[in-house]
Protein backbone atom coordinates (compact mmCIF):
# COMPACT_ATOMS: atom_id res chain seq x y z
CA UNK A 1 0.00 0.00 0.00
CA UNK A 2 1.27 3.45 -0.87
CA UNK A 3 0.42 6.64 1.02
CA UNK A 4 0.75 10.16 -0.32
CA UNK A 5 0.26 12.98 2.21
CA UNK A 6 0.27 16.62 1.15
CA UNK A 7 -0.37 19.82 3.08
CA UNK A 8 -1.19 23.27 1.69
CA UNK A 9 -1.69 26.42 3.71
CA UNK A 10 -3.57 29.07 1.85
CA UNK A 11 -2.46 32.32 3.41
CA UNK A 12 1.14 31.19 3.41
CA UNK A 13 2.91 27.95 2.68
CA UNK A 14 3.70 25.67 5.60
CA UNK A 15 6.46 23.13 5.27
CA UNK A 16 7.29 20.60 7.94
CA UNK A 17 5.42 18.30 10.21
CA UNK A 18 2.42 19.21 12.29
CA UNK A 19 0.40 17.43 14.91
CA UNK A 20 -3.31 17.47 15.58
CA UNK A 21 -2.56 19.68 18.60
CA UNK A 22 -1.25 22.32 16.19
CA UNK A 23 -4.40 22.42 14.06
CA UNK A 24 -8.12 23.01 14.31
CA UNK A 25 -10.36 21.11 11.94
CA UNK A 26 -13.22 22.97 10.30
CA UNK A 27 -16.63 22.19 11.75
CA UNK A 28 -19.99 23.74 11.09
CA UNK A 29 -20.66 24.39 14.75
CA UNK A 30 -17.36 25.93 15.87
CA UNK A 31 -16.30 29.33 14.65
CA UNK A 32 -12.87 30.81 15.14
CA UNK A 33 -12.22 33.09 18.11
CA UNK A 34 -9.34 35.46 18.64
CA UNK A 35 -8.01 33.00 21.24
CA UNK A 36 -7.34 30.61 18.33
CA UNK A 37 -4.83 33.03 16.81
CA UNK A 38 -1.68 32.13 18.74
CA UNK A 39 1.07 33.11 16.32
CA UNK A 40 3.46 36.00 16.67
CA UNK A 41 2.06 39.03 14.82
CA UNK A 42 4.14 40.44 11.99
CA UNK A 43 5.07 43.89 13.31
CA UNK A 44 5.85 45.07 9.76
CA UNK A 45 2.44 44.12 8.38
CA UNK A 46 -0.36 46.52 7.58
CA UNK A 47 -2.82 43.67 8.09
CA UNK A 48 -4.89 43.42 11.24
CA UNK A 49 -4.80 39.62 11.22
CA UNK A 50 -3.60 36.63 9.26
CA UNK A 51 -5.39 33.31 8.92
CA UNK A 52 -3.31 30.27 8.07
CA UNK A 53 -5.62 27.57 6.83
CA UNK A 54 -5.20 24.78 4.37
CA UNK A 55 -6.17 21.43 2.99
CA UNK A 56 -4.69 18.20 4.22
CA UNK A 57 -5.01 15.46 1.59
CA UNK A 58 -3.92 11.88 1.80
CA UNK A 59 -4.80 8.65 0.06
CA UNK A 60 -3.91 5.00 0.00
CA UNK A 61 -4.23 2.64 -2.90
CA UNK A 62 -5.13 -1.03 -2.69
CA UNK A 63 -3.49 -3.21 -5.27
CA UNK A 64 -3.92 -6.73 -6.54
CA UNK A 65 -0.68 -7.62 -8.21
CA UNK A 66 0.27 -4.51 -10.13
CA UNK A 67 -3.29 -3.27 -10.61
CA UNK A 68 -5.14 -0.70 -8.52
CA UNK A 69 -8.40 -2.18 -7.26
CA UNK A 70 -9.54 0.36 -4.66
CA UNK A 71 -8.55 3.49 -2.78
CA UNK A 72 -9.37 5.51 0.29
CA UNK A 73 -8.83 9.23 0.60
CA UNK A 74 -8.94 11.82 3.33
CA UNK A 75 -9.44 15.54 2.73
CA UNK A 76 -9.68 17.96 5.64
CA UNK A 77 -9.75 21.72 6.18
CA UNK A 78 -7.39 22.88 8.91
CA UNK A 79 -6.63 26.12 10.71
CA UNK A 80 -3.10 26.56 12.03
CA UNK A 81 -3.26 28.54 15.32
CA UNK A 82 0.48 29.05 15.72
CA UNK A 83 0.82 30.38 12.18
CA UNK A 84 -2.22 32.69 12.53
CA UNK A 85 -2.04 36.02 14.31
CA UNK A 86 -3.81 39.30 14.99
CA UNK A 87 -3.22 42.74 16.45
CA UNK A 88 -5.58 43.16 19.38
CA UNK A 89 -5.80 46.94 18.96
CA UNK A 90 -6.68 46.67 15.24
CA UNK A 91 -9.09 43.73 15.41
CA UNK A 92 -12.75 43.34 16.23
CA UNK A 93 -15.69 41.00 15.57
CA UNK A 94 -16.03 42.25 11.98
CA UNK A 95 -12.37 41.45 11.20
CA UNK A 96 -12.80 38.04 12.84
CA UNK A 97 -15.73 37.30 10.49
CA UNK A 98 -13.46 38.18 7.57
CA UNK A 99 -10.83 35.76 8.86
CA UNK A 100 -13.47 33.05 9.49
CA UNK A 101 -14.53 33.35 5.86
CA UNK A 102 -10.97 32.51 4.76
CA UNK A 103 -11.35 29.26 6.73
CA UNK A 104 -14.85 28.72 5.27
CA UNK A 105 -13.43 29.13 1.76
CA UNK A 106 -10.92 26.41 2.60
CA UNK A 107 -13.83 24.16 3.66
CA UNK A 108 -15.63 24.95 0.40
CA UNK A 109 -12.65 23.65 -1.58
CA UNK A 110 -12.44 20.58 0.65
CA UNK A 111 -16.05 19.84 -0.30
CA UNK A 112 -15.30 20.33 -3.99
CA UNK A 113 -12.31 18.02 -3.61
CA UNK A 114 -14.45 15.31 -1.99
CA UNK A 115 -17.04 15.67 -4.73
CA UNK A 116 -14.40 15.09 -7.41
CA UNK A 117 -12.96 12.12 -5.53
CA UNK A 118 -16.40 10.55 -5.23
CA UNK A 119 -16.69 10.58 -9.02
CA UNK A 120 -13.36 8.85 -9.62
CA UNK A 121 -13.47 5.42 -11.18
CA UNK A 122 -10.71 3.05 -10.11
CA UNK A 123 -8.30 2.58 -13.00
CA UNK A 124 -4.58 2.48 -13.60
CA UNK A 125 -4.40 6.28 -13.92
CA UNK A 126 -5.79 6.81 -10.43
CA UNK A 127 -2.64 8.42 -8.97
CA UNK A 128 -2.38 10.80 -11.91
CA UNK A 129 -6.06 11.72 -11.65
CA UNK A 130 -5.82 12.39 -7.91
CA UNK A 131 -2.77 14.57 -8.42
CA UNK A 132 -4.55 16.51 -11.17
CA UNK A 133 -7.57 17.07 -8.94
CA UNK A 134 -5.31 18.07 -6.06
CA UNK A 135 -3.47 20.61 -8.23
CA UNK A 136 -6.69 22.04 -9.66
CA UNK A 137 -8.24 22.38 -6.18
CA UNK A 138 -5.12 24.12 -4.85
CA UNK A 139 -5.10 26.54 -7.77
CA UNK A 140 -8.81 27.28 -7.37
CA UNK A 141 -8.47 27.76 -3.63
CA UNK A 142 -5.52 30.14 -3.95
CA UNK A 143 -7.28 32.15 -6.66
CA UNK A 144 -10.50 32.39 -4.64
CA UNK A 145 -8.66 33.48 -1.48
CA UNK A 146 -6.84 36.21 -3.43
CA UNK A 147 -10.02 37.35 -5.17
CA UNK A 148 -11.86 37.49 -1.85
CA UNK A 149 -9.20 39.72 -0.31
CA UNK A 150 -8.93 41.89 -3.43
CA UNK A 151 -12.68 42.45 -3.80
CA UNK A 152 -13.24 43.10 -0.10
CA UNK A 153 -10.01 45.10 0.18
CA UNK A 154 -9.15 42.82 3.12
CA UNK A 155 -12.59 43.55 4.68
CA UNK A 156 -12.56 47.33 4.17
CA UNK A 157 -15.27 47.15 1.47
CA UNK A 158 -18.29 46.33 3.65
CA UNK A 159 -20.67 45.68 0.72
CA UNK A 160 -18.24 43.29 -0.93
CA UNK A 161 -17.64 41.56 2.40
CA UNK A 162 -21.38 40.97 2.81
CA UNK A 163 -21.60 39.67 -0.77
CA UNK A 164 -18.81 37.16 -0.10
CA UNK A 165 -20.35 36.03 3.18
CA UNK A 166 -23.64 35.27 1.40
CA UNK A 167 -21.92 33.72 -1.62
CA UNK A 168 -19.75 31.33 0.42
CA UNK A 169 -22.70 30.39 2.64
CA UNK A 170 -24.73 29.44 -0.45
CA UNK A 171 -21.85 27.52 -2.03
CA UNK A 172 -21.29 25.58 1.19
CA UNK A 173 -25.01 24.69 1.26
CA UNK A 174 -24.84 23.39 -2.31
CA UNK A 175 -22.09 20.98 -1.27
CA UNK A 176 -23.49 20.14 2.19
CA UNK A 177 -23.32 16.42 1.32
CA UNK A 178 -19.51 16.71 1.48
CA UNK A 179 -19.15 18.79 4.64
CA UNK A 180 -16.54 18.09 7.28
CA UNK A 181 -17.91 16.36 10.35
Amino acid sequence: MQLNHLILCVVFLFFGSTSKDDTLSWTETRKLTWADFKGQADQNSDASALTASGITFGYSLKTAGKRFVDYTASVEAHFYPYKSWYFKDRSNAYILRHEQLHFDITELYVRKFRQYLERLVVNQNLKKQMNQIHNAINEGLAKTQKTYDAQTQHSINVEAQKYWENYIEEELKKLAKYKSQ
